[in-house]
């Protein structure tokens, strides 16, 4: 967990923002919930910590977060638009596109087509997302 701060914290400084007061009730709120929230849900979580940061806040922290590529919107077809943690490298799903459940997994498939890819193309890659679309199995049946 402190490594992730830790890590958002030198994103922040490296792009010129400091951790506020606010924006770390925040990251400590998304690292809690291992990133896997709604902004509103979000908004709760730290409202229960740190009653003082506002909705308007949260929403402009999650913006700036996901500009820095520290967090990513992922839209599961079931209305509220949902925010992971990148600090990690990489994140998985599996997502059935019948009942919208979502499958995550660790294995990274994708890291070698990464390394390729960012060696083609002379790119320096912080993190990627994989979402696979497809069928589960109780609605492939």
């Amino acid at each position: 967990m402190g490594e992730q701060i830790v890590q958002i914290k030198e994103r922040l400084a490296g792009n010129g923002y400091r951790l506020t007061t606010a924006r770390e009730a925040i990251v400590n709120a998304l690292v809690r919930c291992e990133g896997h929230i709604t902004a509103d849900g979000l908004v709760q979580q730290v409202r229960a910590s740190a009653p003082p940061v506002g909705r308007m806040t949260v929403y402009r922290t999650l913006d700036l977060l996901c500009e820095l590529g520290l967090v990513r919107p992922i839209y599961q077809g079931t209305g509220a638009t949902h925010y992971i943690l990148m600090t990690n490298g990489g994140h998985h799903h599996l997502i059935c596109t019948r009942c919208h459940s979502v499958i995550e997994f660790e294995e990274c498939l994708a890291t070698e087509l990464a390394r390729q890819l960012s060696t083609q193309f002379n790119f320096h890659l912080f993190s990627h997302l994989l979402e696979l679309h497809g069928l589960c199995e109780n609605c492939y049946e």
